[in-house]
């Protein structure tokens, strides 16, 4: 998934368990939910929809196609399965294509121009989120839904967060992506934790390089 900053620097968010697909075994059904939440109380800081709002989301996110955690269930699904059968970053995609994978996933490709690939309409006619805007040193928030693999029993890998090249004319690959982390973010950092764990509403957040430039 990617977004642009006014920099044009364009960031990959990668949900820890997107990552894991590099491994054989590895399944995964997490995908991010927004890419710019703002809590409305930062003293009680709240993943939830009636404690928050999204001010930017992911490549072609239908912004009302489901309830909150279950767009592994759309058609096409949200969450991407890389390839099991070149696990290694020189043959993954970074952002899932549609096309390729153990699980294709829903098409988060670059636009042309890159603002294409927002605040519009995807493949099925559903209107798509906006996208993310901020500044050298600023600070973006990003949520998640848990899809039960935040529960103690399971092993707490990180959310990755890692900066493109200035202006990038394609998609890097994500090697190209992963020689350039800026965060690491707490996986199981969930809010309003009920029986569910399935829809538990997770996030963290972490700020931009200050030395960005156009």
């Amino acid at each position: 998934m990617l977004f642009t900053t006014p920099s044009k620097a364009t960031l990959a968010i990668f949900a820890a368990l997107l990552i894991l697909l590099l491994t054989q075994k590895a399944e995964a059904h997490s995908y991010v939910d927004c890419i710019d939440w703002r809590f409305k109380n930062s003293k009680n800081p709240s993943w939830s929809d009636k404690n928050g709002a999204c001010f930017g989301y992911a490549r072609r996110f239908p912004v009302k196609a489901k309830p909150f955690a279950k767009l592994d269930s759309d058609s096409p699904n949200r969450h991407y399965q890389q390839s099991h059968k070149n696990p290694d970053p020189n043959h993954s995609l970074a952002c899932s294509n549609g096309k390729e994978g153990a699980e294709p996933g829903a098409d988060e490709t670059m636009g042309n121009p890159i603002s294409a690939a927002y605040n519009g309409k995807d493949k099925r006619g559903r209107k798509t989120g906006i996208q993310t805007s901020s500044v050298p040193g600023g600070e973006l928030c990003i949520r998640w839904p848990a899809k039960n693999h935040a529960v103690p029993n399971e092993k707490n890998q990180p959310v990755t967060i890692a900066l493109s090249k200035v202006n990038p004319k394609k998609d890097p690959t994500q090697l190209q992506f992963l020689n350039n982390i800026i965060a690491n973010l707490n996986y199981k950092n969930c809010t309003d934790k009920g029986e569910n764990t399935d829809i538990w509403p997770c996030g963290g957040c972490f700020k931009l390089p200050t030395d960005l430039k156009p």
